[in-house]
């Protein structure tokens, strides 16, 4: 409830969550949100990345994927499914996305950016040292605003 006794709704709530560092609660009023107003890019992007912060990366690649075919051009889902195929170690494809988000978004948004600048940088350095180790779990998803998420690297 607000402070006029109206309730929040989901989405708002899921995103309160999430910057909070409560994913599964998250994951529950994103849900509850789509319940409330329908399932749409937006809706489908938010699940998504409460479910790349909890770790499940195959469902957050699937229902990412759903939210690019609702709304191919929806940067959040872009952005964030190029998390998703960093945290597989999948540098290429998430160059792509994040290529594709960055244009979308006019290079308007830092963390954007810098997701595509650490997806070049690592996608080149495979290319010039094939004996590069990667390391699991170097990535972590840290929401900064509404919708929008950064990739966090130990690099």
């Amino acid at each position: 409830m607000d402070a006029n006794g109206k309730g929040v709704d989901g989405m708002t709530v899921g995103h309160r969550l999430m910057e909070a560092g409560e994913h599964e609660l998250a994951l529950k009023a994103y849900l509850r949100g789509a319940g409330e107003t329908g399932i749409n890019a937006d809706v489908l992007s938010a699940i998504g990345s409460a479910n790349l912060a909890l770790g499940r990366l195959g469902q957050a690649e699937s229902i990412l994927k759903r939210a690019l075919e609702l709304d191919p051009n929806f940067v959040p889902a872009l952005n964030n499914l190029g998390v998703v195929m960093m945290e597989q170690g999948k540098t290429g494809e998430a160059r792509v996305y994040f290529q594709k988000a960055f244009a979308l978004d006019s290079g308007q948004t830092d963390s954007i950016r810098e997701n595509l600048m650490l997806a070049i940088a690592q996608s080149e350095a495979s290319v010039y040292d094939p004996d590069q180790q990667q390391e699991d779990g170097g990535f972590r998803l840290v929401r900064q605003e509404k919708g929008k998420y950064v990739l966090l690297s130990d690099l």
